[in-house]
């Protein structure tokens, strides 16, 4: 049944691709090409304009100085000292003992595994 329907499904693909092509080999030999119909375009005529005025703009108007008001000095309280603290001598660190560890163990080896050869046929 399987096999059916991928068979008419594969006939269908191949009509489906021969009918594109003859479609498209139609198209391309209707459509003249692009350069056959263009249109000749008319150059357009040079124009000059006439030079820009010179535009001469009003001066700017000086604007108004701001003083800002002065803000009233402030009376501060005077800095506290931070009182400095007494220096201190820590005994010198005892030296830890050396620990001795034990040998490190070896790696388990895995054993080598082979397949097994085929046996001849008779």
């Amino acid at each position: 049944m399987v096999l059916k329907n991928s068979a008419i499904f594969l006939l269908v693909l191949l009509v489906s691709c021969v009918a594109m092509s003859g479609a498209a080999r139609i198209l391309e030999d209707t459509v003249p090409s692009k350069e056959e119909h263009q249109p000749e375009v008319p150059s357009l005529p040079k124009v000059e304009l006439p030079p820009f005025p010179e535009v001469h703009l009003p001066p700017k108007p000086e604007l108004p100085k701001v003083e800002l008001p002065t803000f009233p000095e402030v009376d501060l309280p005077p800095k506290l000292e931070i009182p400095t603290f007494p220096e201190v001598h820590l005994p010198a660190k005892p030296e830890l003992p050396k620990v001795e560890l034990p040998p490190k163990p070896k790696m388990p080896t895995i054993p080598e595994f082979h397949f097994p050869e085929p046996e001849a046929k008779p």
